[in-house]
This record gives C-alpha cells, structure tokens and sequence, in this order.
C-alpha cells in the first residue's frame, strides 16, 4: 500500500506540473491569439491540460495526448524554425523537459507502459536535450563562401600627403586614431602570426586611476609615436607611457567635472601634431628636455566640458601660446549650454594646420539644443579660423558678439577623417536635435543631417555632402569614422572614401568630387506614421555591400522559455513594423531594426590594402519603440537634464528622453529586452563579424561574434562560451601577420582572428569590458598588441581602469 501511495504521489505531482504549465500556455497563448498570433500555444495549453489531469487519475491517455502535443510541436518547430538550432530552444525545452517526466511516469499508470520502453524514451530524451546543449558551441550562421585574397593582392594604400607622421606612419607607430590619417586601422607589422599567437602574453598592465561608477566607457584607441603612447581617460586625464614597459612619463588632468559626462564618460582618442619646421621659430622657450622649441610636438584632447586642450608631447605641459594658456573653448556663440550638453568625446582631425573639431550635443533633451557647429582652429595660436554650421551650411565665417549658431543644427559626435594632400576633412554627421521628430527642423537642416560632408580644410566651406538617411527619425545618424582608400575600378585605381553607416549600407565615393564609385539605389519606404508628410518616400542603398539583415518576422521573436518568447510575439503583434525605416508611431509601438547601435557604429571598419579585404564587426539588434504624449512624459517627470527636478536616470539612451519643444518624448527598448529577463526578444545572433572583398564587394566569410561567456538572465555571467553573437561596440585592426585584433564584445575577451578563416585562435579574458578599438605597435623591436578595458555602461560590462598590451615571449 505504501509502494502504491507513492506511486499515486508522484503520478498526482507530474500530472499536475503538466496539467499547470497547460494552464499557463492557454492563458498567455489566448493573450497572443487575441491580437492575432497563432494558435499552437492555446490548442497545446489545452492539450496539455487534458493530458495532465489523466495522469492525476492515472490513465494511459494522458500519456498518448502528452505524446500528440510532443509530435505536434516538433512538427510546428520544423515549420517556424527550420534548422535554426536558437529557434528551436523555446519552443521545444519546456515540451522535452515534461516529456521526460512523463515517460518517467508512464509504467506507473493503470495498465502502465512497460518499464523498459519508458525509461528508453526517457534517456533519449535526455540524450536530445544533452545534444542539443552541445549544439550551442557551434557557431550557427558561420559562413565561408569565397576564399580570401592572399598578400600583395591588392593595393588600397593611398596618399593622404606628407605634412604629418600620421601621413605616412612609421611601421612600428600608430600615430592617429584609425592608425594613420587614412584611417585603415592597418599595421604592416607581422612579427605576431596565426602561427605563434597562441603565444601572446601580457607585457606590462597600467591603472590610470580614473575609475567611474556611473556612465562610464571611455572607448580609448591611445596613439604610439617613437617612444611613447599617449592616451585619454574617462574624464580627459591626458596620459603618456612609455610604449616598451608602461612606465608613466607624465599625466595632465584639465578638471573636467563629472557634471560635465553627457551620455557616456568616453574619449576615444588624442591628436599628435609635429609643428612644421617653417614655423618652428614661432615656439617660444624651450622643451624643458633640452630637445628643442616647447611645444614642437603637440597632443590635443577635446575635453567633455567643450574645450581642446594642446599640451607638449614631451612634458605634458599646456602649450601656453595655443588659445588661452594651452586651450579653447568651442561653446563660444553657441548660447545656453549646460554642463553635459556640449562634449568632445573624439579625437580631433588636424588638416593643413587646422584643428578641426565636432561634438556631442546630449540626444534627446530638447529641440532648443545648442548648436552642432564644426570648428576649425589654427593648430599653433588657437585662432578661430573658420565655423561651418548645418544650419547655415553657405557661410563659414565665425560669428561674434551675440549672436548664436543655429540652435540644435546637426552636429557630428564621431571622429573625421581628413587629407592633407587634398586639404579636405570629410564630416560624418549626425541628424538634428530631437531625433525622433523632425517637424521643426528646417530646410538646410534636412539637407545636411546623416550626411558625409566634405570641406575644403582652409575655408570651412562645403564642396560636397552624400545623405545617407532623408529626414532621419530614427537616429542613423553616421557613427562610424570613414576610411581613406584607392579604389579599384576599370579606368584604374581612385582616390576614395569608404563610408560604413547604422543602417549597415557601404558606400564609396571619388572623395575629390563626391562621385559615387558604387551603386546606390533610393527604393521605396514605408510611409505613415506619426509626420506621414514629412516622410521621404524613398532611402538610399547601397547596391555593393550592405550588413543589412533579412526583415524581422514573428518567427525570430525568442526567449528562454516559451513564456517570454511568446511575450515578445505579442509585443511583435502590437507594434508597427514594415521593414526597414518604419516610422515613427504615436499610435502604438513601432520597431527599428536595426536599431540605432547599428550596423556599424563609431568603431568602424578595417581595410588590409595588401590583401583587399574589409573587416567589418556588426550588430543586429532591433529596438522597440514609442512616442509618449507630452502630458504624459510630464506626468512621467521626464524632463531634460538641468531643468527642474529632472533626473540623470542612466539608462539606455532614449530611454525616457523629453525631446522638449516637440509633441512627444521617446521611449527607447534598446535591444528589445524582455523586462523580467533582460534578455533579448529577438533570436541569437546579436552580433558578427564580416571579411568582405573590397574589389567586388562579396562576402568572403562572416560569422557571430562574441559567446555568452559574461551574459545570461538577470544579469548573471552564466560563464558559457556559447557562440551566440553578442551587442558589440569597438572595431577591428587588421595586421600584414595576417590577423585580426577585436574586442568590443560583451563577453570581455579580446581576440585574434584568422584573417582567412574567420576562425579565432587566440583569446584572453579582460578585468573589464573591452568595448574600444585596440593598437598595434612595436617598441624595442617587439611587437605589441594594447588595448583599453575600460567597460562601457549601456553594454553592461564591467567598468575599469585598465591599458593592457601584449606579446610575445621575449626570446633570449
């Protein structure tokens, strides 16, 4: 009798763990079929609730029904997943894991099954649950269609002049932000190779001491010039170490408040300047060093409070005849500007002399933001030489007195790349305050926003500018720093300019006239929305190269279980979406895929000129969007920073901005995150990593990119080096060894990638979020690899003060 109670127990206790998670499917499944969804749920729900309560009392049928929901939702999976090994998680672990009790069951029912079969199917149900898990560490998406160019295959190095060392670097510095003025992120150097990687070790590690606890992601690629490596922190703490042992040779802090952080605590980068030997007799005393004229060699920064500060390359001492004793201030003329709105998070570009300048306005605020100005600053005395404004795109005079660029003109946040050869800078700009409503903007603000614009360096003045997005609404303004590049076509090689944007489109352009050297098509868009008559009924593409992923639909909404990923259809089904650039809806959500971290975001692209290739890492997330009515985002206290009792939240931006002056405040779902999760609604991958033919624009290989390593629900780092592909920001540097240094993952390691395989063959884990673009160098004759790990806040990584470099074992 006991034996049988026991049985009677467990039976009572599987069939209702069957007969409530039945419960659960009918009611979230008849949520999703009331705003349209399918009905698989609902009719499994109620199967299974059926099949439970037969168990209860023991009869084999609740067994047989159990077995019908099983083949029906393997069949269903089939028909929505294919072999999509990450769609199949939600729709058949929570189905298999019953299964599994329930064969456990099976014998212990009136006229029972036999043991022997039970405990069969239960094993290999198991089994299937255990391969399944194996599955995970094989990349799914891995692709290898072309084989990759070898070297001396191409040539994509091109003359940008002869005025600075960036110019033409030296083969052991890296002397600009993307490595040279061309901005290849390249480095000729190959001591390190796919064969004896694996041996790379840490060198030496350096703390710069700034450490945050809050908006913090400095995302620094330092410089390395002869002996040195310079570097910026968080708060604009300028920094030079001595490149072979890490040794600090001096620090100069500008005192940047922590009031003055706008969305992220970053500075991705200084600007080394040798001033040229014709006006060396200018420079007033001495170096301190015995070397020659103070100043002779200058690191500039822009600082977050608006500022460009110019120190000596060799004290670290203000340049006293640069602007005000050793800096400017670029919010001259720009009106109200609170601490935050107005910040300098990348590296000036210096071309024919003249520092040249954008900056971050703080997103999301207000219309009435303060100017996007570019300036250009004479690199010697600090003298204001010219001021391009969107706004009044066909002057380039400085104002004066009081008057004021023009408010919340487009400004551009990301780094410019320039030719001294030309004496052009080419512009990555950004889209008008108030991103996602563009009503008030005027007509030379929609002409020039989201565009590349090219200026001639010596006047300010515009000689041509490509759009990238038409009344941009969704925040694809250009993120990422163009690259410099001769172009291979039938009439020969040209000198071009390679342009990565969010929307994960390519284009190359003649940079000396704007001609395009690849097709561009504008294809009809989604229309409707929010401002249907300001919507363009058309957006460029690319028709040479594009990371754009295939639309979203209903099938690729994910999750652990199938509770979130049935949540997330039904949040699919409530919102707008028609493919790319749906616009925005007051109505209801709308979703932006991709979202506005891209595509390709500020870490940009590598090219190897031997080879011909372009590395491209990317990301494919969606975001879930709403407009919020004015009365309610008061209700909300969603005010803009500085005004009233406005709160600094932190959170993802667009989260909660006002976008005052305008009908309604944003509400951004960056990534689209499930809310008790965490996780994100669309299926795995959320990141990859591309090798492209620069000559045809085909896809050599691409992969995902990053593992679940330091990622899981509710923010645990599950420690699972799954292949996932994860949110990514930082870029590449590609390396004539024949590899690929990245970072940038959530998963906080940083790699070396086969250039011809795609296959990683070495890593190491950070103390901190790797989301900055790594160097290579070489100092002493050895070759190093260095990377910032400072964390990024809006990635989730941990925060930290870290420069690590890298090599191989010295040899005795």
């Amino acid at each position: 009798m006991a034996a049988s109670r026991s049985r009677d127990v467990l039976l009572f206790l599987i069939g209702a763990v069957v007969a409530l998670f039945g419960v659960a499917f009918t009611i979230e499944g008849g949520w999703l079929v009331s705003v349209g969804g399918t009905w698989y749920y609902l009719l499994a729900g109620l199967a299974m609730i059926v099949s439970g309560l037969l168990l209860i009392t023991g009869r084999r049928a609740g067994v047989g029904i159990y077995v019908l929901v099983f083949i029906g939702t393997l069949l269903w999976t089939l028909w929505e997943a294919g072999g999509n090994y990450w769609g199949w998680i939600p729709r058949m672990d929570v189905v298999i894991g019953l299964g599994v009790a329930v064969a456990l069951a099976a014998p212990r029912l009136r006229n029972g099954f036999a043991p022997g079969a039970s405990y069969s199917v239960a094993g290999a149900l198991v089994v299937l649950m255990v391969v399944g898990l194996g599955l995970a560490f094989v990349p799914f998406g891995a692709v290898n269609p072309k084989p990759v160019p070898g070297p001396d295959s191409a040539r994509l190095a091109t003359a940008v002049g002869d005025a600075q060392p960036a110019d033409n670097p030296h083969p052991g510095d890296w002397p600009a932000y993307g490595g040279g003025n061309s901005a290849q992120r390249y480095s000729s150097l190959d001591q390190i190779t796919a064969d004896n990687v694996a041996g790379l070790e840490r060198a030496w590690v350096y703390r710069t001491g700034d450490l945050l606890d809050r908006r913090w992601g400095a995302e620094t690629t330092p410089l390395k010039v002869g002996d040195d490596v310079f570097l910026c922190t968080s708060r604009n703490i300028i920094i030079s170490l001595n490149a072979a042992d890490g040794r600090e040779n001096w620090r100069y802090d500008p005192e940047v408040s922590e009031d003055a952080i706008p969305y992220t605590a970053a500075c991705r980068g200084v600007t080394y300047y040798q001033v040229p030997e014709e006006r060396l007799a200018t420079l007033p005393g001495g170096a301190g060093d015995g070397s020659g004229p103070a100043c002779a060699r200058r690191i500039f920064s822009g600082t977050l409070d608006g500022r460009i500060v110019a120190v000596d390359a060799a004290t670290g001492e203000p340049c006293q005849d640069f602007g005000n004793g050793g800096q400017v201030d670029i919010k001259e003329n720009m009106g109200d500007t609170p601490p935050g709105y107005v910040s300098i998070n990348s590296a000036p570009v210096i071309v024919r002399d003249v520092v040249i300048t954008g900056h971050q306005v703080l997103d999301g605020q207000k219309r009435d933001a303060p100017s996007g100005v570019i300036k250009g600053f004479d690199a010697l005395t600090g003298e204001l030489k010219w001021a391009w404004d969107a706004g009044r795109p066909e002057q380039s005079e400085p104002l004066s007195g009081d008057r004021i660029y023009t408010r919340g003109s487009p400004n551009m946040w990301t780094t410019a790349v320039g030719d001294n050869a030309l004496g052009m800078v080419y512009l990555p700009m950004a889209n008008s305050a108030a991103d996602y409503w563009s009503t008030p903007r005027s007509e030379a603000e929609n002409k020039w926003a989201a565009s590349l614009v090219a200026l001639d360096a010596s006047t300010g003045k515009p000689a041509w500018h490509f759009q990238v997005a038409h009344k941009d609404v969704w925040d694809y303004d250009l993120g990422s720093q163009p690259s410099l590049l001769d172009f291979p076509t039938s009439k020969g090689p040209v000198p071009a300019i390679l342009l990565p944007t969010k929307q994960g489109e390519f284009y190359v352009f003649d940079r000396r006239t704007g001609e395009a050297l690849t097709g561009i098509e504008e294809r009809p868009v989604p229309q409707g929305g929010a401002e249907p008559e300001q919507r363009s009924a058309t957006q460029p593409f690319s028709t040479w190269h594009s990371l754009k992923q295939p639309d979203l639909t209903v099938h690729d909404m994910w999750g652990m279980t199938p509770f979130d990923q049935m949540y997330c259809r039904v949040q699919f089904h409530k919102a707008d979406y028609r493919g790319m650039y749906t616009p925005p809806n007051a109505d209801r959500p709308w979703i932006e895929f991709t979202g506005y971290n891209g595509g390709s975001d500020w870490g940009s692209v590598a090219l190897d000129p031997s080879r011909g290739v372009m590395i491209a890492n990317y990301n494919i997330t969606p975001n879930y969007n709403r407009l919020v009515p004015r009365e309610l985002a008061n209700q909300y206290g969603w005010l803009p920073r500085g005004e009233g009792d406005a709160k600094d939240h932190g959170d993802a931006e667009g989260a909660g901005d006002p976008q005052a002056g305008t009908p309604y405040a944003i509400d951004v779902n960056a990534g689209w995150r499930v809310p008790w999760t965490g996780l994100l609604c669309k299926q795995p991958p959320y990141g990859g990593i591309r090798a492209i033919d620069v000559t045809t624009g085909e896809t050599l290989w691409d992969r995902p990119f990053g593992t679940a390593r330091a990622n899981g629900p509710w923010g645990i780092r599950s420690g699972l080096p799954f292949t996932i592909g994860t949110p990514n920001n930082g870029g590449p540097v590609v390396t004539a060894g024949g590899l690929i240094f990245i970072a940038a993952a959530t998963d906080d390691l940083i790699r070396a990638i086969d250039i011809t395989t795609g296959e990683t063959i070495w890593q190491d884990a950070l103390p901190a979020g790797g989301q900055a673009t790594p160097l290579v160098y070489e100092a002493d004759g050895r070759q190093y690899l260095m990377i910032v790990a400072t964390g990024h806040h809006f990635m989730e990584t941990p925060s930290g003060d870290y420069v690590i470099t890298y090599a191989l074992p010295k040899s005795d």
